[in-house]
């Protein structure tokens, strides 16, 4: 087993582990992105998993990119968000899904944004659901924090909305109702609009030999940060675009 394979044995038994992961040894720990999205590569492998669906923004800089796998095991639907606590906490970011109605051809060249629209089949309001797992002298290592699919730990599918007005989406007032209390969000989307990253997403998967396919869910971005919510049941609005309920449950 190489030090890639072992970097991602290592940080998926982490993922399943109470406990902060204090880092690597300096010869074993991830330098630039392109290592880190092969550990990433090594994760699906090892997991034994479907990928049900990813995670991407535009790159932020120069020598970054923000992208990563989403296991099928940690995504939900309907009444009932299961995720692990953070502090006690189950942590969630607002997004949009885009959910493909079809697998992306890597012989077919360079996606365009027509193509993107084609390609979905339809958009979802959706969480990620979000953990902490690296010790704290790790968390400015943005290299550490790629490898470990920055903080993500799942996705919850909420309902349909439609798709014209989710790829346009850029700014939106989000409500997240617990307890008779009331989360306020004037949310805004880090890209311009929810769609923004996603034929930079497309082509390069393509060229990192991802397999995209029909059914997997792409999230872009997060309209409001993290959310902190109480394991409890919350209705969650997205002003003139949706709303749902769902209750939190602890893994």
């Amino acid at each position: 087993m190489n030090k890639i394979q072992k970097a991602a044995q290592v940080l998926l038994q982490n993922r399943e582990q109470d406990g902060l992961f204090n880092g690597f040894a300096d010869a074993d720990k991830p330098t630039d992105w392109q290592t880190s999205v092969d550990i990433q590569k090594q994760m699906i492998v090892l997991s034994g998993q479907e990928v049900a669906g990813w995670k991407c923004l535009l790159p932020p800089a120069e020598g970054k990119v923000v992208v990563g796998p989403i296991f099928a095991d940690t995504v939900s639907e309907g009444e009932v968000c299961t995720l692990r606590a953070d502090n006690g906490k189950a942590r969630t970011e607002p997004e949009i899904a885009f959910i493909l109605g079809q697998d992306i051809d890597p012989e077919k060249g360079e996606y365009s944004d027509d193509d993107v629209f084609a390609a979905i089949k339809e958009c979802r309001m959706a969480l990620e659901l979000m953990e902490e797992r690296l010790a704290p002298d790790l968390r400015g290592d943005f290299n550490y924090r790629l490898a470990d699919v920055l903080m993500n730990q799942g996705l919850y599918l909420g309902p349909v909305v439609d798709k014209q007005t989710a790829f346009e989406l850029a700014e939106v007032h989000i409500e997240f109702e617990q307890n008779g209390q009331v989360t306020q969000a004037e949310g805004k989307h880090p890209n311009g609009k929810a769609s923004a990253p996603l034929r930079w997403f497309f082509n390069f998967a393509i060229e990192q030999g991802f397999t995209l396919k029909a059914g997997q869910a792409i999230i872009t971005g997060s309209f409001a940060g993290i959310i902190e919510q109480d394991f409890a049941p919350s209705t969650i609005r997205y002003q003139d675009v949706g709303e749902y309920q769902v209750s939190f449950k602890q893994k």
